[in-house]
């Protein structure tokens, strides 16, 4: 038996944590707020990832610390880098692995296609750039560092710009507007894969410093937006893609920012992952039942 930390409990973290109970880890959970965040066999902790102080106290004895925890979105360029700090210094404090949730911002816009894990990181962006900046930190740390990098989320809870844009007026019946190439093809990632993914990236045996992608499925704008509607039984309506002036106007300010990620086709290459790490993606109707199971 191990034990490990998860820092943040969001979907990712709390499945994480939920994934490392079950194989019989001692598992800490922390947050800024766990009040309703129970699992069985996983002990919460309230405590801010930026205390490092604290976060030293609570990781003592820490095989591994999982660094899933989440900064407010249009406040990542100041947020975020007190909190990887705060999860890097307590890892090194206590001589634990660190393995980092991150996504595909840092390779840019620019960047061939499809992502591999090995691309030089090249952001094209502010959020790219907070997101280059922390793997830096965490891969120049005196412990063994790993990242894994998520495309869009889906499942039950997930945050994404799907969940946000889309979904709201496909349960209502509504005509749905989105962002970019409705008909580009998109990498999107399930929430209970990357806690998978995250899980068997802390027993890999090679060497760290390295980045795995989440493995996948794909799925146009338009195509999911329409098995959507399907699985909710809704008729199918109007799509249509947002214009950057009605972007503007609806205040969509970050939306803007990180549209190039769906202007053109979002591949993604995970096949080192599922050979290494033996991680394969669920399927896009298992993802999309499982963000939906409050409305089905």
């Amino acid at each position: 038996m191990s034990f490990y930390v998860v820092v943040g409990a969001g979907p990712v973290g709390r499945e994480t944590a939920r994934l490392l109970a079950e194989e019989g880890h001692d598992v800490v959970l922390t947050s800024r707020s766990v009040g309703s965040n129970a699992l069985p066999n996983v002990r919460t902790i309230q405590t801010d990832a930026t205390d490092a102080s604290e976060m030293l106290r609570i990781c003592r004895g820490a095989d591994a610390i999982f660094m899933c925890a989440m900064a407010a979105y249009d406040r990542w360029p100041t947020d975020f880098f007190p909190i990887i700090d705060g999860t890097v210094r307590a890892a090194e404090a206590v001589g634990a692995k660190l393995i980092v949730l991150g996504n595909l911002y840092g390779y840019g816009e620019n960047a061939d296609s499809p992502l591999r894990s090995d691309l030089p990181l090249d952001p094209t962006s502010r959020k790219g750039t907070a997101r280059t900046i922390m793997w830096q930190r965490a891969a120049r740390a005196d412990v063994p560092a790993i990242e894994i990098r998520s495309s869009d989320y889906l499942g039950h809870g997930a945050i994404s710009y799907f969940s946000l844009i889309a979904l709201p007026s496909i349960i209502d019946g509504k005509p749905t507007a989105f962002i970019g190439d409705l008909d580009a093809t998109h990498a999107w990632s399930f929430t209970k894969d990357v806690a998978r993914t995250l899980v068997a990236a802390s027993r890999y045996k090679g060497e760290w410093g390295r980045a795995f992608h989440v493995p996948s499925q794909y799925a146009s704008p338009r195509e999911l937006i329409q098995k959507t509607a399907a699985m909710l039984e809704r008729e199918s309506t109007e799509i249509r893609a947002y214009s950057a002036p009605e972007m503007e106007a609806l205040g969509m300010h970050e939306a803007i920012e990180m549209s190039y990620l769906f202007e053109s086709p979002l591949l993604v290459d995970a096949s080192d992952t599922e050979a290494i790490l033996g991680v394969k993606a669920s399927s896009l109707e298992e993802m999309l039942a499982d963000t939906l199971r409050d409305h089905l």
